[in-house]
Order: structure tokens, then sequence, then C-alpha cells
């Protein structure tokens, strides 16, 4: 069982920067898959990043080069580090958790936060 608690959204200028993070409880939490995803109101939940046990990632190409996201296994913890952002980069954005996602959607993750809201002005 894995408990995850989102932190870190906020308004932010076009073109500023935030930093999410994911707090997860758990022992095992090193092996784990995490990811993030993002739900704009009226659409549908969007994959944004994840990232392996072993630190590997793969990110959405509407973020790509513009997103970061990391893990620090010791302090079970999982970031997003959202640079350049914009207008369209705003929305609820989620951490979800799974042992062995079979694929890139929002359905292959059994445990997620509460989610944090971001909001990019114009």
């Amino acid at each position: 069982q894995v408990q995850l608690v989102e932190s870190g959204g906020g308004l932010v200028q076009f073109g500023g920067s935030l930093r999410l993070v994911c707090a997860a409880s758990g022992r095992t939490f090193s092996s784990y898959y995490m990811a993030w995803f993002r739900q704009a109101p009226g659409k549908e939940r969007e994959f944004v990043a994840r990232i392996n046990w072993s630190g590997g990632t793969y990110y959405a190409d509407s973020v790509k080069g513009r997103f970061t996201i990391s893990r620090d296994n010791a302090k079970n913890t999982v970031y997003l580090q959202m640079n350049s952002l914009k207008p369209e980069d705003t929305a609820v954005y989620y951490c979800a958790a799974d042992r062995n996602p079979s694929s890139f959607s929002s359905s292959s993750y059994n445990y997620w936060g509460q989610g944090t809201q971001v909001t990019v002005s114009s």
C-alpha cells in the first residue's frame, strides 16, 4: 500500500517555474514506478512524466525539454520541476504509483494522490 501527497502547486506567470513534490509512504517506495499526470477542466487525465525504480525517465511530447521528473528514494519523494510554463499547462497535477504499469494510461496506476492545482497566467 502506498499513500501519496502532492504539494507545490500555485499560480505562476507565463514562462515561470514551479516544482511539484510528491511525498510517499511505505517501505517499498524504491520499487515503484512513479508518474505525474494532469487533468484540465473538461479534459481527460493525461500522462506527463514517469520515472522507474532505477531513474529512467519518459515524458509526454508536450512537456519534453521543459519538465524534469526525479526521485529521492531515501526521502520517499518524487519531484516534477516545471520550467517555461505555458497557459496550456494549467491543470490539476496528480502523482501516481504502481509496481509495474502496463502502459502510460492512468488506468495502469493503482495509487494516486489528491492532486495539486497549477495555474499559469498569460
